[in-house]
């Protein structure tokens, strides 16, 4: 027994014909007597009986058509709420993700503008939080999914895409005279007050590391732990900061230029997800949005 065998079965009752029904559901006469012939073997009974060529239902093909109509009802049901699924008109109760907290100012409202507009049923909830804590969090299973700086090897339960790669830039002010060169070393970097980010972490350890190579010592007017304030306080002259230039380019808007760093180091960043957890629709069509995002805000640069 089959789907289309009920479909036939709830039309003839409605038609009283295999002619009429053939042409409701764009069958041939042939074919909906095969299903109708199918259905009564399957079930081990007649359905209908021919009287004077019309086809008469019996008692108990009446009594089953109800049967019929429940089930064809509920997949009806069932593939209109997979449509709205696949529209976006419905989906998961929540899908969580995972960010920097460099990307909640201008990245973040842009990213789910552009997703909400495909998605009203679905309530996002988002986490703004450091490389590490993002990686525990796909790791938990607390987050569907969540963008990061690709540093080391990434848990055993993790599986990480990259999506994003940055160099690193020193980020000046307009009208400072480092933003006269077309790339700033380290040595250009002497006396200049240094706003500094992620004391402690592998991409600052390896900075303060390029700093002592050079004989340089870092006049460290701020310790941060954001790009974004990182950006900020450039902006209002407290100085220069040294970071990947994909977030650099996430604060375009502000009065600051960025160069090239040398020496030159490069980044990458990838969306990390829980290995054997596939994403829903939703948090699929989210991980998308965001990858648009990156592309808008990485572009003409």
């Amino acid at each position: 027994m089959n789907i289309k065998q009920l479909e036939v079965l709830r039309t003839l009752l409605a038609t009283g014909s295999t002619i009429a029904t053939a042409k409701t559901m764009g069958l041939s006469q042939s074919g909906v007597s095969r299903l109708l012939q199918q259905l009564e073997a399957d079930l081990s009974m007649s359905l209908f009986v021919r009287d004077k060529g019309r086809l008469v239902p019996t008692p108990e093909a009446l009594l089953l058509a109800r049967d019929a109509e429940t089930i064809l009802l509920a997949v009806d049901r069932m593939s209109g709420h997979a449509e709205d699924l696949r529209s976006g008109a419905a989906g998961p109760e929540i899908v969580r993700i995972g960010l920097p907290s460099s990307m909640w100012e201008h990245f973040a409202p842009a990213m789910l503008a552009d997703y909400i507009s495909d998605f009203p049923g679905v309530r996002i909830e988002t986490f703004f939080e450091t490389t590490t804590a993002i990686n525990k969090l796909v790791e938990q299973r607390v987050i569907d999914f969540g963008f990061l700086r690709m540093e080391g090897e990434s848990g055993p339960g993790i599986e990480v895409e990259r999506v994003a790669t940055g160099e690193s830039v020193c980020v000046v002010p307009k009208d400072h005279p480092l933003a006269k060169l077309e790339e700033i070393t380290v040595r250009n970097l002497r006396d200049v007050p240094l706003i500094l980010i992620g004391r402690q972490r592998p991409n600052r350890m390896a900075l303060d590391q390029t700093f002592r190579r050079a004989g340089v010592k870092q006049i460290v007017k701020i310790e941060t732990h954001t790009n974004s304030s990182a950006c900020s306080y450039v902006a209002h002259g407290l100085g220069v900061t040294i970071i990947s230039s994909f977030y650099a380019n996430l604060y375009r808007h502000l009065p600051v230029v960025h160069r090239p760093f040398v020496p030159r180091a490069t980044q990458e960043f990838g969306l990390a997800r829980a290995v054997g957890t596939p994403l829903s629709i939703a948090a699929h069509a989210l991980s998308d949005a965001l990858k648009r995002q990156i592309q808008l805000s990485q572009k003409d640069v």
